[in-house]
């Protein structure tokens, strides 16, 4: 577990938090309204990931599922044909509304709507990516997506200042630089990884005609779309409630904000650890591998990082501001967060792939359902402390959902995991 887990941790800190910080690195030197522009063009783009998740997630499941046991061809059809309609989808729409989008957010709309003209314009070739790495981890390779990951921020640093101060194209370039460095990483996968993510052709398909093949492919395609449509719903509700809780926190002042956008800066690093665990329980259960224990890591995990995070809460929250106290005291308090998030998420991964997504998608609405109105009513007391615990009784919620007991009697059809996953999914110690 843990060795495939690390190089998915790399990944995930490289594709997740280093772009967007090289480019607001690079940025920073036109002013503040650039760095205002791409630090909502980031989000967006993030929260557009968002909506897209669902077909990597499926993909990465659904291969690990037949690889080795059923020809795994109409997985990688049908991710690449959702690949193709959703990238048109959500790309075109957001291109032709790029301004009034970026009015949304800024004053100076005109920058951030250059930015969103490239960087929602190249959104297919960032979609097209994450379905490669998809298909490479569902056969239970995780170091071509970190290697991919690694490219591609190499990419970044090399093209940023060449296009933003080079070519004198400023906050545009910046995304100019992102979509060609994703370009050339898409290449790059594509052309190393051809073997494992094109299988034959003719794989499984002899004596199909074509009528029965467009049936079969649609329902495969629905199949994507279901396994992975939790993990979406999860990842959309997060961003939702992550800016109830800025809204929150901003009613008690900047200094206060401030330091919750510092301490959650910091916590990423160390939160990309439950991330990465959650991707090797999904792989090695979705390929009828053993897991271990997912939530006795996912707690350990969670205790080493809050371990970490205390221990350089104060040194690096100075490194970003003159009053670090309230970004350290928020840190503090994430210790009781932490834990019980970190046993979440990993044992997410199991659900995930054994076919019971939605119940970890409802365990997480079960815990904002919880988390929102008690951080009102906290923090009306106890002031921001209120919010931050409210997140930690949220996340203990969320986990306790998730290791309710199912309702299905034991052997019943409805109880059952799918057949090529229950074996590992069921495990006494993989619960």
């Amino acid at each position: 577990m843990i060795r495939l887990a690390i190089p998915v941790y790399v990944e995930l800190l490289t594709a997740v938090v280093a772009v967007g910080l090289i480019d607001l690195l690079w940025v920073s030197g036109l002013g503040e309204a650039a760095v205002a522009a791409v630090t909502v063009g980031t989000t967006v783009e993030y929260l557009a990931y968002g909506l897209f998740l669902a077909v990597p997630t499926g993909v990465t499941v659904l291969v690990g599922r037949r690889d080795g046991h059923a020809p795994v061809t109409p997985v990688v059809r049908a991710g690449w044909a959702l690949w193709a309609v959703l990238s048109v989808a959500i790309a075109v729409p957001g291109v032709l509304l790029r301004e009034p989008l970026a009015a949304l957010f800024t004053d100076d709309w005109r920058l951030t709507a250059g930015f969103f003209l490239v960087s929602l314009g190249g959104l297919p070739v960032y979609f097209a990516q994450t379905v490669v790495d998809g298909i490479l981890k569902g056969r239970g390779d995780t170091r071509r997506p970190m290697r991919h990951a690694i490219l591609c921020n190499v990419l970044v640093v090399a093209l940023d200042p060449l296009f933003i101060y080079g070519l004198d194209l400023g906050v545009q370039g910046a995304a100019l630089a992102t979509v060609a460095a994703r370009l050339l990483t898409l290449v790059v996968a594509l052309a190393t990884s051809r073997r494992l993510i094109r299988p034959p052709s003719t794989e499984g398909d002899a004596g199909v005609g074509a009528g029965a093949d467009a049936v079969g492919g649609a329902a495969v395609a629905w199949d994507v779309v279901r396994t992975g449509l939790p993990m979406s719903g999860d990842f959309l509700a997060r961003s939702a409630v992550g800016m109830a809780l800025v809204d929150l926190v901003a009613g008690f002042g900047t200094r206060e904000l401030a330091g919750y956008g510092i301490g959650q800066k910091v916590m990423l690093a160390g939160v990309m650890v439950f991330y990465a665990l959650r991707q090797a329980a999904m792989i090695r259960t979705a390929r009828s591998e053993p897991v271990g224990s997912p939530l006795l890591l996912g707690l350990g995990a969670g205790a080493a990082v809050a371990l970490a995070v205390n221990a350089v809460a104060a040194p690096v929250a100075a490194l970003f501001t003159a009053d670090p106290e309230p970004a350290v005291s928020f840190l503090r308090w994430m210790t009781l967060y932490l834990v019980p998030f970190g046993g979440l998420i990993a044992v997410g991964g199991v659900l995930q792939a054994s076919g019971r997504g939605g119940r970890l998608l409802a365990a997480t609405l079960a815990g904002f359902a919880v988390q929102v109105p008690l951080a009102y009513a906290l923090s009306a007391h106890a002031g921001v402390t209120g919010v931050w615990l409210a997140m930690a009784a949220g996340a203990a919620v969320s986990l306790a959902g998730a290791l309710a007991p199912r309702a299905a009697a034991p052997g019943s059809a409805r109880g059952r995991a799918p057949r090529s996953t229950r074996t590992a999914a069921d495990r006494p110690s993989g619960r």
